[in-house]
């Protein structure tokens, strides 16, 4: 089986020449190091083993052109995406993809970190000198003096010297091969296709991590023909990146990483994670439709420390205990008190699909910031619950959505204990939504504080005490 898809679905469905064609730009390197990558794959016979981590930039559409495993990492987090597969499975071949902007730039960190562990990975850095997708602008290995769309007098001394990878890397005790090489003739195209077929043969051999910088052209950037583009490669970068191997110790390296067999039965799972294996007690007799049919997009803001975390995390370890999918994605504001943080939450009846929650059904804001922020964004219907403690002027908000204030936090100074106020608001959501019974939150903050029996009757009352607060609200108001 060829490595090579034989149609790109991404072009016209793969029909016609173009389901034939990369989106390469004519001239670019990448079709080359990928030809070498495939080339490479196909004779070692690892096709069913090898794992493709493409990154953020010209190759973020690899995955179109590899019959391989293959994973999109977020920009410069390839290496790091890449370990994860390594040490989930020891005999998987991972080659990290990256240009040089999300390499030497964004990624900068995790390339460092992922060289000085050593893990036998395969690195392909391919450094064109530009930030190619996003527009030319200047990359950590823009040349001194060269134009780019950020730089159009040139990069200057005030702008740093240019990154040498492959030099920085190759002084680590990691790596046992790293290696510059180009594309601008036939004899640099051969050294770049053994320098390929070397770095993922040491790692089938089990022998470390290599590291292989290719200078590659960029015609649409340089604003020049590929001839002319080959040539500035040539005379321009070969000086400021000199060709050749920079650390090789491979001869006497010998097979090292056997980690074991990675172990997902539910017993390991269990000691690791300090869970249980036995099914939670359900109380709800079905989902909770009357907020929506299938999925359900909940918001929990307010500032550091006001524990719109902790009670996005107890509400998602409710709707899992009740056997729907659900996920919670934390956001930090930059802010440890005041600003806002916030917390999105998901729950639906089959899988969630996208686990953020721009207008969510329900929003629960615990300071003015949050509330001004995210409220406008709740749709018609949606219920927002807000600490009326210290939102005491909520702003004007669709007629469509209800909105209760509790107060949350003088109710938790009442009962001797500030930071209860985020469960304060958690039995107000209960009573306002019926997203679950109470005895589904009450389960999950029991199997949470199973380690902390001491708190249990006071996070109980507070949670009773906000529903109570909710319905004493609403009665005055008169709905």
């Amino acid at each position: 089986m060829s490595v090579f898809y034989e149609k790109f679905e991404r072009h016209a469905h793969g029909e016609g020449l173009k389901g034939h064609s990369t989106h390469y730009c004519p001239g670019c390197g990448h079709g080359l190091i990928h030809k070498y990558l495939a080339e490479t794959i196909e004779d070692l016979g690892v096709q069913d083993r090898t794992i493709a981590v493409s990154p953020v930039g010209c190759a973020v559409f690899m995955y179109y052109y590899m019959d391989v495993g293959n994973t999109q990492a977020a920009h410069g987090r390839a290496p790091a995406v890449g370990i994860g597969h390594k040490v989930a499975n020891p005999d998987a071949i991972v080659v990290s993809y990256q240009g040089d902007g999300d390499l030497a730039s964004i990624g900068l960190a995790e390339i460092m970190q992922a060289c000085n562990l050593g893990l036998p990975m395969t690195f392909v850095f391919v450094n064109n000198a530009i930030y190619g997708m996003t527009g030319g602008q200047m990359a950590p290995t823009t040349l001194m003096g060269q134009k780019t769309t950020t730089t159009p007098e040139g990069r200057t001394r005030l702008m740093g010297e240019p990154l040498k990878m492959a030099e920085i890397l190759g002084q680590m005790d990691g790596p046992v091969y790293v290696e510059r090489t180009a594309l601008f003739d036939n004899k640099q195209r051969n050294r770049t296709r053994k320098a390929i077929k070397k770095a993922l043969t040491l790692q089938v051999e089990n022998k470390g991590l290599s590291f292989v910088e290719v200078l590659s052209e960029c015609p649409t950037h340089l604003k020049l023909t590929t001839p002319e583009a080959e040539r500035w490669v040539k005379e321009q970068m070969v000086p400021v990146f000199p060709l050749g191997v920079k650390k090789d110790t491979s001869a006497e390296a010998e097979a090292w990483f056997d980690p074991g067999t990675p172990a997902f039965g539910v017993d390991e799972v269990v000691d690791l994670i300090g869970g249980t294996d036995q099914k939670p007690e359900r109380f709800a007799s079905g989902f909770p439709t009357h907020i929506h049919d299938t999925d359900i997009s909940i918001k929990f803001a307010g500032a550091g420390g006001d524990g719109a975390q902790t009670i996005a995390m107890l509400t998602t370890r409710t709707a899992i205990n009740e056997g729907w999918d659900s996920t919670h994605i934390p956001s930090y504001g930059p802010e440890s008190r005041g600003g806002t943080s916030y917390a999105d939450v998901h729950i639906a009846t089959d899988e969630v699909l996208s686990p953020a929650s721009p207008n969510p059904h329900i929003l629960v804001a615990f300071n003015p910031p949050s509330l001004e922020k995210f409220g406008p964004h709740v749709g018609s219907g949606g219920i927002i619950i807000y600490d009326s403690s210290v939102v005491p002027s909520p702003p004007k908000l669709d007629s469509g959505v209800k909105m209760i204030g509790v107060p949350c936090t003088e109710i938790a100074n009442d009962l001797g204990k500030a930071l209860v106020k985020n469960v304060v608001a958690l039995g107000a959501l209960q009573a306002a939504t019926e997203l679950f019974p109470e005895e589904s939150f009450l389960a999950t903050m029991r199997q949470a504080l199973q380690d902390r029996c001491a708190l249990l009757a006071l996070n109980e009352e507070a949670f009773a005490r906000g529903a109570r607060a909710y319905r004493e609200a609403t009665k005055s108001n008169g709905s």
